[in-house]
């Protein structure tokens, strides 16, 4: 059982303020668990402790996993919390959409945006070199105007991930609205909904004092993924709102596929641009049959490549995760595993690259979905961590080839254009010349 808190706290969320109810202290809006004696004494009159049935949850497949005993009457945000309704059918394959990044409309540099943040005393600060911007200031995403949004666009292409602070007063509605300005709306075949009904096309993120992950299920390096790479179209610029969190830990780190791809070897670099993954859902689909026998739509393979193509930036992307990746085709067994391991840990493994973010209730997190890889740090168990996704599809992606044939341009390494940014010449190769402690600079 997780130790007590014995302070007695108050909290202010969102404007609310709650009072510690029992003495588990599960975070910092104050919904928590309250231990109960089962009633069972000895002659010493000492009370037997009996342990609850434990029940570990998948943590590749945590979203709304359970619904458990919710965070009480009183929690404000009641109508989001994690849905699955059964059905008696699924629902069709989905259509092919026609998209044209909103990226292709930004101006250079995102500078609209970077003026709309000035003029409100905020600045946009890089947070790592490779990955990672936040926005400071009071800015509000619902105010953000047609062409604000599109140089929104273009900087989450360049960047992986943005970061907005104290966006309490954004709906699920205008969530929505920004969402559908980047591209149609993802309803996920599987994951819970809200209880409210009618938001088919969001996720809910949620995890309980029922949501115990199992520490030796998995290593953390295969916790990293791309949300839903198994569709045909997966997801582009993708938007979540945190309404509750712990006081400390769930943390989500991003890394970047730019990076990863820059960080190989040319000749691997090309090899790897002549391969393609399938990419299968069936792994997720089969982890929620307890929850619903019939999905919202059956589960599908489909085939990417290896590498990608962003359609804006024009940088090259590893495009694989452990999450979804089954093999590599045309591939044998033990190579495929070879290689796929070794990608899994070179996401997991680029410090340098990989941005961490630390939420608060209201924070806002919109990353592409296209070029960087995510996970949350599953760390603050029993506490409740809540939040709403929304997921607007992309294009089906496209290989090195196909930009270049679509786009008549070469593809860019991102490693090679900063240092083209910065004045230099391309990285320097291995010579196979030794230096001193065999140290390489």
């Amino acid at each position: 059982m997780p130790p007590t808190a014995t302070a007695t706290t108050t909290a202010v969320t969102n404007g609310i303020e709650n009072l510690k109810l029992g003495t588990l202290r599960l975070n910092a809006n104050g919904h928590t668990s309250e231990k109960k004696s089962n009633g069972n004494t000895t002659k010493g009159g000492e009370e037997k402790k009996q342990e609850e049935e434990v029940v570990f949850v998948d943590p590749y497949n945590y979203v709304g996993e359970t619904f458990g005993s919710g965070p009480g009457e009183d929690y404000p945000f009641a109508e989001f919390l994690p849905s699955n309704p059964p059905r008696e059918k699924s629902d069709p394959p989905l259509p092919l959409f026609d998209i044209k990044d909103r990226g292709h409309f930004a101006a250079p540099n995102a500078a609209r945006l970077r003026k709309f943040v000035e003029d409100r005393g905020g600045r946009v600060g890089d947070l790592l070199i490779a990955v990672g911007t936040v926005i400071e200031g009071d800015v509000k995403l619902q105010d953000l105007g047609e062409e604000e949004k599109d140089d929104l666009a273009l900087l989450v292409a360049q960047r992986g991930v943005v970061f907005f602070r104290n966006q309490h007063d954004l709906t699920i509605e205008q969530q929505r609205e920004l969402g559908q300005h980047f591209g149609p709306l993802h309803t996920h075949p599987t994951y819970a909904t809200p209880r409210r009904g009618d938001l088919d096309d969001v996720v809910v993120v949620y995890t309980d004092r029922n949501s115990r992950p199992d520490p030796y299920a998995f290593s953390r390096a295969e916790l990293f993924h791309s949300d839903v790479t198994y569709e045909v179209q997966p997801p582009s610029t993708t938007i979540l709102r945190l309404l509750t969190t712990p006081e400390v830990g769930n943390d989500t780190l991003w890394s970047s596929g730019y990076a990863v791809y820059s960080s190989l070897s040319k000749p691997f670099q090309t090899y790897l641009e002549s391969l393609s993954a399938i990419h299968s859902g069936y792994d997720q689909a089969s982890s929620r049959t307890g929850i619903s026998k019939i999905p919202r739509r059956e589960p599908i393979e489909t085939i990417h490549p290896v590498v990608r193509v962003h359609p804006v930036t024009g940088l090259k992307a590893v495009f694989v995760n452990p999450g979804f990746v089954s093999r590599l085709v045309g591939v044998p067994k033990a190579e495929s595993d070879m290689v796929l391991s070794f990608l899994k840990d070179s996401f997991a493994q680029q410090t340098d690259a990989t941005v961490r973010w630390s939420w608060k209730s209201g924070d806002v997190a919109i990353w592409d979905n296209r070029i960087v890889n995510h996970s949350a740090t599953f760390d603050s168990y029993p506490s409740l961590r809540h939040g709403l996704r929304v997921t607007p599809h992309g294009e089906k992606p496209l290989s090195v080839e196909e930009y270049e044939e679509t786009y008549d341009q070469p593809a860019k390494d991102w490693l090679v254009e900063r240092y083209k940014a910065l004045g230099l010449g391309a990285p320097a190769r291995d010579d196979g010349k030794t230096k001193k402690k065999a140290f390489r600079d």
